[in-house]
């Protein structure tokens, strides 16, 4: 087994990127043997250079060891989506984001198992237990990640708001959608998620933006800014940087050591 890294929200910050592809020791634009990378989507819009990013993955994807997988803000630009963001992509970046998807480089879902032996459930946004229920309720993460490749129709589902446990594995919000409904959940929680899009803190005022039950079950690394909901006895990890126009100060990929990914590659 090698080591696994997992990427937060890009937002279209190139030069995050590249400082956390330097941090892990990426060089000539070519993964160390024993890594593999996954990006969690939201690579493009917000930041100054949406296109800059997809170039780096664009050439990251040349190799197997790259898995990307997509966020709410790419689906806007997949055949049938609705553009949101009032900075739309040109053209040439829209066709190359659906030419991923086409061909399967562009994914839903991945899993992980650790070191330990534990499994867990890599997403754009997190799997609510009401989607995880639509799904039939795969007792493993490579199940999971295995179906929700096969099911585009759920990257649509946004739920009534961000808070509706409804809002499929790219549109939940953290907190109200994805950890309240497992804490209520009676039954044994299947395997352990980490997810981007939002977070229940705020990194830059190091303020909490949640209930008190979840804080009480929350550890957080302010530095690399990841965030670990302890849940039913997984954890949900976080690793939403919250780049907005900026850019973060700082921040870290989660890496899992002794780790490697399970789900079938679809290329």
């Amino acid at each position: 087994m090698g080591k696994v890294a997992l990427i937060g929200d890009v937002g279209g910050h190139p030069d995050q990127l590249r400082r956390a592809l330097a941090w892990l020791g990426v060089t000539s634009e070519r993964l160390p043997p024993e890594l593999t990378v996954i990006q969690v989507g939201d690579l493009v819009d917000r930041g100054p250079d949406s296109a800059g990013v997809l170039d780096i993955a664009g050439k990251l994807l040349e190799d197997r060891q790259w898995i990307q997988l997509a966020g709410n803000h790419e689906t806007q630009y997949l055949p049938g989506g609705e553009i949101f963001w009032r900075e739309p992509l040109p053209e040439d970046d829209v066709t190359r984001l659906r030419e991923w998807w086409a061909d399967g480089r562009l994914r839903v879902a991945e899993a992980v198992r650790t070191a330990d032996g534990e499994e867990l459930l890599v997403t754009h946004a997190g799997l609510t237990l009401a989607c995880w229920q639509r799904l039939g309720g795969p007792t493993s993460a490579t199940e999971a990640a295995a179906i929700l490749n096969e099911r585009p129709d759920l990257i649509w589902e946004r739920g009534e708001h961000g808070r509706d446990e409804d809002a499929g594995p790219l549109w939940a919000e953290s907190g109200a959608a994805l950890h309240e409904p497992w804490m209520g959940y009676f039954g044994v929680v299947p395997f352990g998620q980490v997810h981007g899009h939002s977070t229940v803190v705020r990194f830059a005022e190091r303020t909490w933006r949640c209930a008190g039950r979840i804080r009480h079950r929350t550890t957080v690394d302010w530095r690399a800014r990841h965030v670990r909901v302890r849940i039913g006895g997984r954890v949900f990890t976080g690793i939403d940087p919250g780049h907005g126009r900026t850019g973060a100060d700082e921040w870290r990929p989660l890496i899992l050591d002794d780790a490697h990914v399970t789900t079938p590659s679809r290329r």
